[in-house]
């Protein structure tokens, strides 16, 4: 069983950054692609960021495109989720996901496992 935990997550204004962590308890972490999704209150998860196995090749989605980047740290077991030039509409809950057969997925079935969410607030 793969267990996420993020951090990270918290209060900024607008304009400011966070950086949000995912570590993941599985000894083969690197055979993983990996992911971001987010979910605002009353509204859908949605796709955020991924990132293949090897963290050479990421997507995003086209809102967070040039605000956000996603890395990897197989080493660590880690992700990371920087996200710069925040606004009020990127407030949501945060959630890491894992899949063991889909790099660079945009849907969330092809995920397999998932974190617990971390909070992230934008004030403006």
């Amino acid at each position: 069983q793969v267990q996420l935990v993020e951090s990270g997550g918290g209060l900024v204004q607008a304009g400011g950054s966070l950086r949000l962590s995912c570590a993941a308890s599985v000894r083969t972490f690197s055979n993983y692609g990996m992911g971001w999704f987010r979910q605002a209150p009353g509204q859908e998860r949605e796709f955020v960021a991924a990132i293949n196995v090897s963290g050479g090749t990421t997507r995003y989605a086209d809102s967070m495109k040039g605000r956000f980047t996603i890395s990897r740290d197989n080493a660590k077991n880690t992700v990371s989720l920087r996200m710069d030039n925040l606004k009020p509409e990127d407030t949501a809950v945060y959630y890491c996901a894992g899949s063991q057969r889909y790099a660079l997925a945009v849907r969330l079935e092809y995920y397999d496992f998932w974190g617990q969410g971390t909070q992230v607030t934008v004030s403006s």
